[in-house]
């Protein structure tokens, strides 16, 4: 599943290919790829609107319409694609707009887990989600305080969209490390030094993430570098680049976790 940085990653890439464009079409290929609203009020709706803007909240593309916002969540295997007019849709393709500039948005969504929301106002969507890992409202401070006031494993309240949006398995594996935390370490011990550390970690892995535009570890992305500089995502077998110690894989809340064992230690 992509991450901010890989969220972030295409929303940067497509923005100049919309903005200022009108939607002068829209087919939709599998109708449970969207969400809301029905597929004659979408179609309805959608053609005619102009692009302002695309932004990114938390693992959403939003597109800023005139007078709505078309919210994507790429889910498991979702890409968004823009190609010329005379180019042939592909298999996959779940949803398609055509612009005035004679491109088109797909929608390529192999698994089909991907959704789609048309909405005037995005909150509706939004208002469940935690603070922006890279804007002002996540602080060390904001992040000791929350730590303490649960009690749950550091890796799975991380993973919450609803505690702090963004963040998936790969960066948030890259992030503990760093921070040397273990995943399954409880919240509410954590100290304010190691929170400062974490929220240390998770800025610099995101950012970092971003400058190399995101992670391809899966056929379905393309053009990230990140993958080239993780330290314990996938990497099980290989000696840690702090310690040389091997990491090891292991399983947390269901999802598989990568640590040194030696900077990592469960206390």
């Amino acid at each position: 599943m992509p991450e901010l940085p890989e969220v972030e990653t295409i929303a940067r890439a497509i923005k100049p290919e919309l903005v200022g464009r009108s939607i002068v079409s829209a087919d939709l290929n599998w109708t449970r790829t969207l969400a809301t609203p029905s597929v004659r009020q979408f179609r309805e709706q959608v053609v005619g609107q102009k692009v302002g803007d695309v932004t990114r909240r938390a693992k959403y593309l939003n597109i800023v319409l005139t007078d709505y916002h078309l919210l994507i969540h790429l889910r498991m295997s979702g890409d968004i694609i823009i190609r010329k007019r005379e180019e042939q849709p592909e298999k996959h393709d779940r949803l398609i707009l055509h612009f005035s500039n004679k491109k088109y948005l797909a929608f390529n969504d192999t698994r089909k887990f991907g959704r789609i929301w048309l909405v005037k106002d995005p909150s509706t969507i939004f208002s469940k989600l935690g603070p922006e890992p890279l804007e002002q409202d996540f602080t060390p401070q904001w992040l000791y305080e929350n730590l303490r006031k649960r009690k749950r494993q550091l890796k799975p309240l991380l993973l919450d969209q609803a505690f702090l949006s963004g963040l998936g398995n790969i960066y948030t594996d890259e992030a503990l490390h760093i921070a040397k935390l273990h995943p399954l370490a409880v919240s509410n011990v954590v100290s304010v030094k190691q929170a400062e550390a974490l929220y240390e970690a998770i800025c610099s892995v995101l950012k970092e993430g971003i400058r190399r535009n995101g992670a391809s570890i899966d056929w379905v992305y393309r053009g990230g570098s990140y993958q080239n500089y993780f330290r314990v995502y996938d990497c099980e077998g290989k000696p840690c680049q702090v310690c040389g110690t091997e990491i090891q894989k292991l399983f947390v809340g269901q999802r598989g976790t990568h640590i040194c064992p030696t900077c990592q230690r469960l206390r």
